[in-house]
């Protein structure tokens, strides 16, 4: 049975749209306002696949609250080889510990999801560097693109000014003060973050944040969040920061 098509990135900017068009004329129809919200999906793998289950929540809260973009509450967990993959263009894979290899189908699959436009962050909660979830990752995404090297994101790319300029790593720990990365046709197509994005994310139902971030602590939880907030964009809209209709978001964000 084919697959379904999957969902543009148009189609997320058409809804990134009608949201800042909802903002700006809240007096105007509410079919105006109306727009699919964006739901994550989180990948489901062999390993501790959901080392921070609050973390992802607290990210898209944060989306709502500081950008035009309309969100789901809960992220959906996802199998790489089950029906339905194709509904979220923004997969989060995590882990904590080494994992086990993906199988040849979940490589297929996620291969041909990132070829037609999917992105996928990857973040390690464990912090490793050179073993761990680390070296299982960067094994198993050279599998998966093959003639498409992790290699550093430069610090002039999109990605960090795609609504905050950025000029900093968060995390909950330190590990790299870069983001790696494997560009199929110079788009972006998987980021890696080192440095447990999750873990500064994460905040219980109480309100309280369940991991210190070191050694930065408030500054480097805050820089998480606004590069979440900037991978979120690249997910979505790539280069959307183009497009004139943002340009009041980014520009009340640098001031």
């Amino acid at each position: 049975m084919p697959l379904a098509p999957p969902r543009s990135r148009r189609a997320f900017l058409a809804n990134a749209l009608l949201a800042a068009a909802a903002l700006a004329w809240p007096r105007r129809s509410r079919a105006a306002e109306v727009a699919d919200p964006i739901v994550i999906g989180q990948v489901v793998h062999g390993g501790r696949w959901n080392p921070r289950p609050d973390a992802l929540r607290r990210l898209g809260w944060e989306l709502a609250r500081r950008t035009s973009i309309v969100t789901s509450p809960e992220p959906v967990p996802v199998r790489l080889d089950a029906p339905g993959l194709h509904d979220h263009p923004f997969l989060y894979l995590a882990g904590d510990g080494p994992a086990p290899p993906l199988s040849e189908a979940e490589r297929t699959a996620l291969r041909r999801f990132l070829s037609y436009g999917g992105f996928l962050l990857v973040d390690s909660a464990d912090g490793s560097d050179g073993d761990g979830f680390d070296a299982s990752i960067r094994a198993e995404l050279a599998r998966v693109l093959p003639a498409a090297p992790l290699r550093p994101v430069p610090r002039e790319h999109v990605v960090y000014k795609s609504f905050y300029l950025l000029d900093r790593q968060g995390g909950r720990v330190a590990v790299k003060p870069w983001l790696d990365a494997q560009a199929l046709d110079g788009r972006l197509a998987v980021i890696y973050s080192q440095n447990d994005l999750g873990g500064a994310w994460a905040r219980s139902d109480l309100g309280d944040w369940e991991f210190p971030c070191v050694p930065g602590g408030d500054a480097q939880r805050e820089a998480a969040f606004r590069l979440g907030v900037n991978l979120s964009m690249y997910a979505l809209c790539t280069d959307y920061k183009d497009d004139a209709v943002h340009l009041p978001f980014i520009l009340r964000r640098r001031s």
